[in-house]
């Protein structure tokens, strides 16, 4: 099976420089739901909503929209004349000469790039070859109007010119916009923005299109060859990449002027370059004094932290600006929200007698809220209950509160923890309450109060069902807001969330930081335990049971043996895989149903990856064969048939097939209907059955059987392991063909780098 979970090695550091062959016709499209056998931190499917109504996908994107260009509005308006600097010499004063002539309109000097860069506290690794996922939601041929079909005809025939697949016709008529077809004719190379294209590829068909004018020099390719690798980058979770690791990588894809391939791309626009100020020589990696955007007004140079005629150490980064934006964005309204006096609902008395009221668990995390805009909550499944606790407390003040998490799921065990219905969610014994608040409320009186709300994020930033709704500046209507499933925030997400936080308003971070990262580029909530801007609550309430005692122990690097009297874990070795998928079957349709209790339909199966021998594929053939039979008649299912449908980028809604029409496939997910246009099926939609850990974080279920196939063994972390085994209610099942592999995974692999800068502009030294 492929499996690469997390992965930050490159397509650069296996792939051979670009052949001669040109895409054939058996080259389909890689799509997100089929194209990539592996789960990756950007592993996330294509998504749409059919709905001939405003969809999900496109309000969510309208708000997104919206919200960037009052981002840029206000990024612009700080626009001036760039006086920093005076003290660099050497590359960085060089590098900074050049972007200031590139934002004059000339190009970069010619030596900018010429001298070796200074040495960073650590190479960051190349982008991963993961070429299905679009780099984001405003990229993906879902969210993007449907090209009308003359425009998709123009660009087919430009494609079969070339020797291209014609499937690859909508996705580039959607990636380049009005006149693709001129432009892929003018710079071929420009196809690598087409999702699963790669440099191989571009490279036939513009030789095919150009003859012998297509030089593997010519400046087009190599522009192209950078955007694309710093795409891969931010797939694999990176937001930008060091300069050196950048030149390496594009020598590997045979470019033979990687300086002058970057250069290009800065005189272009197409990327941005930064530096990372470092505190001392040779910079070991944990103490960034302050982070430069050398396109952007800064105020550098007057800290007298160096001697004159003392170079600066600096670390040199190339990025996209979407990415830069973003967390640039991010950093200035979490400094907003640090920086202001929250707004004063209740005395200072009513919120401690709320803290005591809701017990010692929960009293600490209300306390740090009760003075500060912004907070960070860290604990497992069972410190949720705390998170409740907040939630009602700041409602009885008065507060409008809501709490958003990552799925649907989520969402409701947070909506029936707020309303004292026990533990909802939590492992074994169902005492997971117990310390995190005494009773079903807060202790403080909420008659005339309007109860606390939850919604998916999703939900929240595009004005969804059920959510807070904005005020007329934009802002959420609230006054106070909870992220559960903190981890899974990317960059942009995040962002988004900040800037629309109204002032006064405070914002809460809650989440496990053992789990998975996001399936978008950036380590938020790892960057913001990190940076200590702002009061930090260890959740002290552990996950109780068996379930919860192997778990606790997988966190902190140790996979122990643990009493399970009531069969809630359980080792079923396997020698092959055949005999892995036919034991996982087993388990699913009889042995759990029987020994536990728990009915298939509840019940999921994790793995590492979509493709192999055991991936989600094979697995999800086998359990609808024996689950649900049928000849998969509406696009390869059936009513009946468990799915997992992908509404969004990083988002994975567990549903089930209805039926079908001329509108398309209907789903139940999350409780509401879904109608899936018959053309999208294929990308948004899977059998769901068995699951990628990525698809399962966030959600829980009464019984789990996770996968490990002797292959798995490259893909296995701590983190994988962490997320895989904690999506278990009341047991769980390890097929397990890795031997002594998996004790190691978990002692000694743990989550993979990410470059990023938000630590950085935090003020923080974050350790990449």
């Amino acid at each position: 099976m492929s499996t690469d979970p997390e992965t930050t090695e490159t397509a650069a550091e296996t792939a051979e420089p670009a052949d001669s062959a040109a895409p054939t016709a058996s080259a389909e499209p890689a799509t997100s739901a089929e194209a990539e056998d592996t789960e990756g931190p950007g592993k996330a499917e294509n998504a749409g909503n059919p709905s001939p109504e405003l969809s999900e996908a496109e309000a969510e994107l309208e708000a997104q929209r919206q919200e960037r260009e009052r981002i840029e509005r206000r990024k612009a308006a700080k626009q001036g004349p760039v006086e920093s600097g005076a003290k660099l010499s050497g590359t960085a004063a060089d590098l900074l000469a050049a972007v200031r002539a590139v934002e004059s309109g000339a190009k970069p000097v010619a030596g900018a790039f010429s001298e070796p860069p200074p040495a960073p506290r650590r190479a960051a690794p190349e982008p991963v070859r993961q070429p299905q996922r679009p780099v984001a939601p405003v990229a993906t041929p879902t969210a993007a109007p449907v090209p009308p079909e003359e425009a998709v005809t123009a660009v087919r025939s430009v494609l079969a010119e070339g020797g291209a697949p014609a499937a690859l016709a909508q996705g580039a008529a959607a990636a380049l916009g009005a006149g693709a077809e001129g432009v892929l004719r003018e710079d071929p190379w420009q196809l690598l923005r087409v999702p699963g294209v790669r440099p191989e590829q571009a490279d036939g068909f513009a030789r095919a299109l150009l003859g012998g004018e297509a030089d593997p020099g010519d400046e087009r390719r190599g522009r192209a060859v950078t955007g694309w690798l710093l795409e891969q980058a931010a797939l694999a979770g990176h937001t930008a990449l060091e300069l050196p690791a950048l030149l390496t990588a594009l020598g590997r894809y045979a470019v033979p002027d990687p300086d002058a391939a970057v250069r290009e791309s800065l005189a272009e626009g197409e990327a941005l370059v930064f530096q990372d100020a470092l505190d001392t020589p040779g910079g070991t990696g944990t103490g960034a004094a302050e982070s430069r955007a050398v396109r952007a007004d800064d105020g550098g140079g007057e800290d007298g932290a160096e001697e004159e005629g003392q170079e600066r150490p600096v670390r040199v980064l190339v990025g996209l600006e979407r990415y830069a934006l973003a967390e640039e964005s991010l950093a200035d309204g979490l400094g907003r929200l640090v920086n202001s006096v929250p707004k004063q609902d209740g005395t200072a008395e009513s919120w401690e007698r709320a803290a005591e009221a809701a017990g010692r668990s929960a009293a600490e995390l209300i306390r740090a809220v009760a003075g500060h805009g912004l907070v960070l909550h860290t604990g497992g499944e069972a410190a949720r209950q705390e998170t409740a606790a907040l939630l009602r407390a700041a409602s009885g003040l008065g507060l409008r509160a809501w709490g958003a998490t990552h799925g649907a799921g989520g969402r409701e065990r947070l909506a029936a923890q707020v309303a004292g219905d026990g533990p909802a969610g939590t492992a074994g014994s169902g005492s997971a309450g117990s310390g995190s608040g005494e009773g079903s409320a807060s202790g403080v009186d909420v008659a005339g109060e309007v109860p606390p709300g939850a919604v998916t994020v999703a939900d929240l930033l595009s004005g969804g069902p059920g959510g807070p709704g904005r005020d007329t500046e934009g802002a959420f209507a609230l006054d106070l807001l909870l992220v559960l499933d903190a981890p899974q925030l990317d960059v942009e997400t995040a962002a988004l969330l900040v800037e629309s936080m109204p002032d006064g308003a405070r914002l809460v971070l809650s989440g496990d930081p053992g789990v998975l990262w996001s399936a978008g580029p950036g380590r938020v909530f790892a960057d913001l335990l990190a940076a200590k801007i702002c009061p930090q609550v260890a959740s002290r309430t552990p996950d109780p049971g068996p379930l919860g005692e192997l778990v606790s122990g997988i966190g902190i690097g140790e996979l122990n043996q643990v009493a399970a009297p009531g069969k809630e874990v359980v080792i079923v070795p396997v020698r092959d895989a055949g005999e892995a998928v036919h034991r996982t079957v087993q388990l699913v349709a009889d042995s759990v149903p029987r020994a536990i209790g728990v009915p298939p339909e509840e019940t999921v199966v994790v793995t590492p990856g979509h493709g192999g021998a055991v991936g989600t594929r094979v697995l999800n053939t086998a359990l609808k064969e024996r689950l649900n039979p049928g000849p998969g008649r509406f696009g390869g299912f059936d009513p009946g048939d468990r799915v997992v449908y992908t509404p969004g980028p990083g988002r994975a809604v567990p549903g089930r097939v209805l039926g079908a029409d001329a509108e398309g496939l209907r789903l139940e997910c999350a409780g509401l209907p879904v109608v899936v246009p018959r053309e999208r099926v294929e990308q948004v939609v899977r059998h769901g059955w068995a699951l990628t850990a990525h698809q399962a974080v966030g959600e829980r279920w009464p019984a789990v059987v996770a996968v490990l196939p002797g292959d798995a063994v490259p893909a296995l972390s701590r983190p994988w392991v962490y997320t895989a085994f904690g999506r278990a209610e009341r047991h769980l099942s390890v097929v397990h063909g890795v031997e002594q592999a998996l004790p190691r995974a978990v002692a000694e692999v743990g989550a993979k780098p990410r470059t990023t800068r938000l630590g950085v502009l935090l003020g923080s030294g974050t350790e990449r």
